[in-house]
């Protein structure tokens, strides 16, 4: 499918400048590889890594402002909070933290998932980089989701669909293919215990209202659209690469 019809597909708006690919996890951890106990400020909030006003209009500037700035930072903070004199384990990154995180834990499970996601999401909405998916990732796309325009209904249709809070993710899967889910609150396929589907995700799209409801109120599909037109798929490569020994 050539550009013309995935912009059709996603409603399409282009957006700022390119910058570097992003290369791994912006989890904002601190010495992430020592053993011993969490300390009270374990984790940072990531800066953006562009304008507030970047994405516009397709996101307004008080809507990153507000979410960037008071939510991901409040989960941030709440996660500190939830981890401060904790063993860390054997490795004490986010990524293992969630892959092994008890369902039961509440605070680590929803403010965990929580800086992750955002974390993630940033990265992905970064602006410049190509519109369309290209190299490996088209393939795997085309080979496990039936191409672009497949893909970027059901990725659209996981997002309207999921009930209340949440995200829409693009994810390897335990397989090693690409697939698409939903997950509720703040969950993610790292947290294999609590979700039906896990893996790792190189995709995340989050349909919180607190995501979208200041510009779009309750119009999300329309949210949706604007999001897939702004997805800069340098960065999703980049974690794919990242991830590459897990594709079969």
């Amino acid at each position: 499918m050539d550009k013309r019809t995935f912009l059709k597909i996603t409603g399409a708006a282009g957006t700022g400048v390119l910058l570097a690919p992003w290369l791994g996890c912006a989890d904002g951890s601190k010495g992430a590889k020592e053993t011993g106990l969490w300390g009270a400020e374990a984790f940072e909030l990531p800066p953006l890594g562009f304008a507030t006003d970047a994405l516009a209009p397709s996101l307004d500037q008080a809507t990153m402002e507000i979410h960037h700035g008071k939510h991901h930072a409040g989960y941030v903070r709440k996660l500190n909070a939830a981890l401060a004199g904790r063993s860390k384990g054997a490795g004490g990154s986010l990524v293992q933290l969630l892959q092994e995180v008890n369902p039961e834990d509440a605070a680590v499970r929803n403010n965990g998932g929580g800086h992750f996601n955002h974390s993630l999401y940033w990265e992905v909405l970064r602006p410049g980089g190509p519109a369309l998916p290209e190299g490996n990732l088209a393939q795997l796309i085309d080979r496990d989701l039936g191409g672009v325009e497949p893909f970027a209904e059901a990725f659209a249709a996981a997002g309207a669909k999921q009930f209340g809070s949440g995200w829409a993710w693009l994810f390897i899967n335990q397989d090693g293919a690409l697939e698409v889910s939903s997950t509720p609150n703040q969950d993610n396929p790292l947290m294999a215990s609590c979700v039906a589907r896990s893996g790792t995700p190189i995709l995340g799209m989050d349909v919180w209202e607190h995501a979208y409801y200041l510009q779009y109120q309750n119009r999300r599909k329309d949210y949706i659209q604007a999001f897939l037109s702004m997805v800069n798929w340098a960065s999703v490569s980049a974690r794919l690469e990242g991830a590459a020994g897990q594709v079969k």
